[in-house]
């Protein structure tokens, strides 16, 4: 056996100039020296690296401890089958091999063999030097993509060894689950897998070790954190560049908002399935491209019949446009909200509809279509119809109501409760008839008519107490006939036997009775309809309850027309009186004037004068109660001037402080012409009776005070006094007829001055009113609007 140190003898090592185990130390390549029966002579660090198991020199390499290589498979050799084994079996050096180690796994080294020999040429030693062997671009390019791709996807990928060991992680990895790479990488599988899914990795792993892969299994896994994600894995095996597996690549993506997703549409496709509404789909040609079990319900076809056709068989002839506007709107992105139309069936029937239509947009936001969902709102639109009727009823109701006690006009209100009758009965046709009777009692009279024109039934002369007639106008009472033609009583008095020729048709009949109070027959409320069983019990009761309000309307009509005449005759007595009355009062007052001037005596021109003042006084009354009788009968007229108001309160001013001792007239007047257009006369008497009543209403005070005001385009006179003052009562009702405040007693007066100055300010379309404290006094006022 040949020593290392004669070994290093034989190669001469110390002739040269430099040491050459040192070199061979410090190769990175690695070198391994063995004897000729292959015990290591030397090896360099290098190769000690490379190697499994730390040796020693002196350690036989052909033993099975020191065997570090792999068959091309990927197995583990006998170290009688090993590289360095066949060429020292064999005593010659091989060309070049590839040779793997066992803890480099798929990268090849190139094993060059140098045999050391005496000069003998007996083989001393065998060299071998280990060069690894680089992937080949194209194999670095491919892993050096795959690596980015891994890194770059937002896809945990994950690799494992076949015990679960955890050997790679990437970034989508450490988003999904938020274990970074250093937290996870050696530990096992299962830190990600709930405890009732432990079973699924053994699957996982016999499956991978069976050499097959395991495609989009749906399962739960758990982040760092606890929460658990719906996940869907693809498994795959690893093997090395022998075919052998030796672990596990895995794909785990993220299906939470996929599964959120699925949920919810087939939340909104149970939703669209059992909705009672159509849901329906189309293209933007109007096609057809899908319809629910609602659509089935609303429009009679089944899904198989529309679905390919175009939505126009859903639409009506003169609705066409309604399509082109829809499919506008929808083109342009636009939604249509609660369109109320009408629709087609499958069995020709139109329905009200309320249309919703939204766009339907594929990912790229594109429009490709339309979703509609139609509401059959029949029942609504006929209850909106019944309310609208019910509303229209209450309104007529409310309408003739009103008018029947308000109004005092015969024909009005026989009018007004036939037209409103005549509509809440649903008839063609009314009339109200007049029960007047000639000779033989059976002759009626058309007083009113609503719904046909007047002259269709003057050439048809007035109904008689016939079987059909007879029962309503003498107080029988009601009569409501589906088809009177089919009536027993209809058709039995000549000459005609039934209808008149050119009588309207007539098929529903209907008669109400109007009776006065007294319980006589005024007369009847008549309608007919062309069609059979229009008129129903409600109808004759409504008509019925009309008809008893009009009775006692006309009873006030008829008291009415009484008392208007009472109200006529007794103007045209209070006309006569008080012109009769007037002559002889002026005669009187001239008398009067004449002896005033004529005598001297003191006591007897007092009593003149006094009876003087009487006289006009009585003249005064006498003009109140002619123009109040104008008035009442609408005969009070105005002559309108253009005049300075100012002016005429300068003048009534002097004529006051002349004629007035007891109280001073205190005025601010202005002094500009102030000019409006009204009658002179009549503003004059205003303006008298607030001063006289001034003066009246004040006893204890001495002063008066008017004044003018200009505001807007209104001129304000306003007379104030300091005296006894109205309450709040008495101002509400110190304008109407006769009025006399509880605290003027003993004040002379009919209470006529003010209700008289209230008609002239309305007649001229003025404003009159009053401000007033009880014990303080009262401002009266009248507003006129200027003249331009």
């Amino acid at each position: 056996m040949i020593s290392a140190s004669d070994f290093k003898q034989n190669l001469k090592f110390q002739k040269l100039q430099f040491n050459i185990e040192n070199i061979l130390k410090d190769l990175p390549i690695p070198v391994l020296i063995c004897d000729a029966k292959g015990d290591i002579i030397f090896f360099n660090e290098a190769f000690n690296e490379i190697t499994e198991k730390k040796i020693n020199q002196g350690d036989s390499v052909l033993s099975e401890e020191l065997n570090q290589f792999l068959d091309s498979s990927g197995n583990l050799t006998t170290y009688k089958t090993s590289p360095i084994a066949r060429i020292i079996s064999e005593k010659e050096p091989a060309d070049e091999v590839q040779v793997f180690f066992k803890t480099t796994g798929d990268l090849p080294h190139k094993m060059v063999t140098k045999l050391h020999c005496n000069e003998s040429n007996d083989i001393l030693a065998y060299q071998f030097s280990f060069s690894p062997q680089a992937y080949s671009k194209k194999r670095n390019l491919k892993r050096n993509n795959l690596s980015a791709i891994v890194e770059s996807s937002n896809d945990a990928i994950i690799s494992k060894d076949l015990n679960g060991v955890i050997t790679s992680w990437n970034k989508g990895a450490e988003k999904i689950f938020g274990y970074t790479e250093k937290e996870i990488l050696g530990k096992k599988v299962s830190i990600l897998i709930p405890k009732d899914r432990i079973k699924e990795e053994k699957l996982i792993l016999d499956t991978i070790k069976n050499g097959k892969s395991l495609d989009h299994l749906e399962t739960i896994r758990i982040s760092k954190t606890g929460k658990k994600i719906s996940l869907s894995l693809t498994v795959s095996p690893i093997k090395d560049d022998f075919g052998n597996i030796i672990g596990a690549s895995k794909v785990a993506r993220d299906i939470s908002e996929r599964l959120k997703g699925d949920e919810r549409q087939a939340r909104l496709s149970a939703i669209v399935e059992s909705s009672d509404d159509a849901i329906v789909s189309k293209d933007l040609n109007g096609i057809i491209t899908s319809w629910n079990k609602g659509a089935k319900r609303i429009f009679g076809y089944t899904e198989d019949e529309v679905v390919g056709k175009s939505i126009t068989i859903l639409i009506p002839k003169d609705r066409m446009d309604e399509e082109k506007l829809i499919l506008k709107n929808i083109s342009s992105g636009k939604r249509i909200n609660h369109f109320e139309t009408i629709r087609l069936t499958k069995d020709g029937r139109k329905i009200h509809v309320s249309l919703s239509v939204s766009p339907l947009k594929d990912r790229s936001g594109k429009v490709i279509g339309a979703s509609k969902i139609a509401r059959n709102i029949e029942d609504q639109v006929r209850s909106k119809k019944k309310i609208e009727s019910y509303v229209e009823k209450l309104r007529i109701l409310n309408s003739v109501g009103k008018d029947i006690s308000s109004k005092l006009d015969l024909e009005t209100v026989l009018q007004k409760v036939t037209d409103a009758t005549t509509t809440l009965s649903g008839a063609k046709f009314g009339a109200f008839f007049y029960n007047t009777e000639k000779g033989n009692g059976e002759s009626m009279m058309l007083y009113t008519l609503s719904g046909a024109p007047k002259h269709a039934f003057e050439h048809l002369g007035m109904p008689r107490h016939t079987a059909v007639f007879q029962p309503t106008f003498s107080g029988q009472g009601s009569i409501r006939v589906d088809n009177i033609k089919k009536d027993k009583r209809y058709g039995q008095n000549s000459p005609h036997n039934g209808m008149p020729k050119g009588h309207l048709d007539v098929s529903s009949y209907m008669a109400i009775p109007v009776v006065l109070n007294s319980g006589k027959v005024i007369g009847g409320l008549i309608f007919g309809h062309p069609e059979e069983g229009v008129f129903k019990k409600d109808h004759e009761v409504m008509v019925r309850n009309i008809a008893a309000q009009a009775a006692i309307a006309l009873d006030n009509s008829q008291l009415f027309e009484r008392v208007r005449s009472l109200s006529e005759k007794k103007d045209e007595f209070i006309a006569l009186a008080s012109h009769e009355l007037k002559t002889p009062l002026t005669t009187i007052k001239g008398y009067l004037q004449i002896l005033e001037k004529k005598i001297e005596e003191p006591k007897s021109r007092l009593f003149l004068t006094k009876t003087l003042d009487q006289a006009n006084r009585l003249n005064t009354l006498i003009d109140d109660l002619l123009n109040m009788s104008r008035i009442e009968s609408g005969k009070l007229e105005f002559n309108y001037e253009k005049f300075d108001i100012r002016e005429l309160l300068e003048e009534m001013t002097e004529t006051f402080n002349y004629s007035e001792s007891s109280h001073q007239l205190i005025t601010d007047l202005g002094e500009k012409s102030v000019m409006i257009n009204a009658d002179r006369q009549r503003i004059e008497q205003v303006i008298n009776n607030l001063l006289s009543n001034a003066v009246k209403y004040s006893p204890l005070a001495d002063k008066v005070f008017l004044s003018l005001r200009i505001k807007k385009g209104i001129a304000t006179v306003i007379v104030k006094d300091e005296g006894l003052g109205l309450s709040r009562e008495q101002q509400q009702m110190v304008f109407t007829r006769f009025y006399r405040a509880e605290s003027t007693k003993g004040i002379n007066g009919l209470g006529l001055g003010l209700y008289l100055t209230k008609q002239i300010m309305d007649g001229h379309k003025g404003e009159l009113g009053v401000k007033s404290e009880e014990g303080k006094g009262s401002e009266f006022y009248f507003s006129l609007p200027l003249a331009y």
